[in-house]
């Protein structure tokens, strides 16, 4: 239904779109699970270059793994270890060009050379974040950021 082919336009447009179709595929639907997953799978069609999409969630002062696309993963990471537990300590988003240089990395995947996380903030505070491997260096841009960024404000409406 939203094949990588009908994307067109600068990225941002192609963002502005994908945020659309999230909000399409959300509305009316309360169940939070269903929701990520939906979302993880939107971003895993969306994404060229990427090897691992997909959520960690805030229980019990750690992040646990949520819905995700990719081959199994880490289930837990405490917070400030790894980019995910950084991005949770520090209340913002991290872009790695390069994961072998991130100090403390967790390599749940040895094919992932760069990484985006967001970090999803509901009432001042981090509830998870959103988590985006892949298996090229520097793949993130600062279009990447801001899209992926709105992409988890407009999921913040469906939690």
């Amino acid at each position: 239904m939203f094949a990588k082919k009908t994307y067109s336009g600068t990225l941002a447009e192609q963002y502005n779109l994908l945020s659309k179709q999230l909000d399409a595929l959300c509305h009316g639907e309360t169940d939070m699970i269903a929701n990520y997953s939906n979302a993880s799978a939107l971003l895993n069609q969306f994404l060229t270059d990427i090897n691992w999409v997909g959520f960690y969630f805030m229980k019990d002062g750690e992040l646990v793994l949520g819905p995700f696309q990719g081959l199994p993963a880490c289930v837990r990471i405490p917070v400030g270890r790894g980019v995910c537990g950084t991005t949770v300590a520090n209340k913002e988003t991290i872009v790695v060009e390069d994961v072998h240089t991130f100090p403390g990395h967790i390599a749940c995947d040895a094919a992932s050379k760069s990484e985006i996380v967001i970090p999803i903030i509901k009432n001042d505070e981090v509830i998870g974040v959103l988590d985006i491997d892949s298996p090229i260096e520097a793949r993130f841009s600062s279009e990447d950021q801001v899209g992926l960024e709105k992409f988890v404000t407009v999921l913040l409406k469906y939690v």
